[in-house]
């Protein structure tokens, strides 16, 4: 990987998604799939509320826009999350290289188990994520459980 790439800036591409989310009225977590040299490849954000669809998560919605790529083990997954279990999965399945994290306060997820299996983690610690996932959480903490799977 490239240690000159800008993960700050990946990063932004990932809290706009989870704003626009969030002015859908959604959970605002957003994502993005960038290639070893920083180019955009695809972005997303959580509509599991916008279209009543559970399965589409920041990570997987970016991964599915990105299309289809011949190898992905030097890929950049960048969220504004930890991502939890069936995002982490979605990570190993195709061998993403690289997850940089804008948080990973209020949920961590798999982060462990990814790092424990080879992947390359970042967690950036923004405020500016911990914040705005936080106070979705505080609001509305029925829909943050429900994607989650807790009860």
């Amino acid at each position: 990987m490239n240690e000159t790439i800008d993960y700050q800036r990946m990063l932004e591409v990932a809290i706009q998604e989870a704003k626009n989310g969030l002015g859908e009225g959604g959970i605002p977590i957003g994502a993005a799939l960038f290639d070893k040299n920083g180019t955009l490849l695809g972005k997303g954000r959580n509509r599991r509320v916008q279209e009543n669809d559970p399965s589409i998560h920041g990570e997987t919605d970016a991964f599915r826009k990105a299309g289809r790529q011949a190898n992905y083990r030097e890929t950049i997954m960048v969220t504004t999350l930890a991502p939890c279990w069936y995002c982490s999965g979605l990570v190993r399945q195709f061998k993403i290289g690289t997850v940089v994290v804008g948080e990973a306060a209020n949920f961590d997820g798999g982060i462990e188990w990814l790092k424990e299996n080879g992947v390359k983690i970042i967690n950036l610690d923004s405020p500016e994520c911990k914040k705005m996932l936080g106070d979705y959480i505080a609001g509305h903490p029925e829909i943050w459980n429900e994607d989650i799977g807790e009860s």
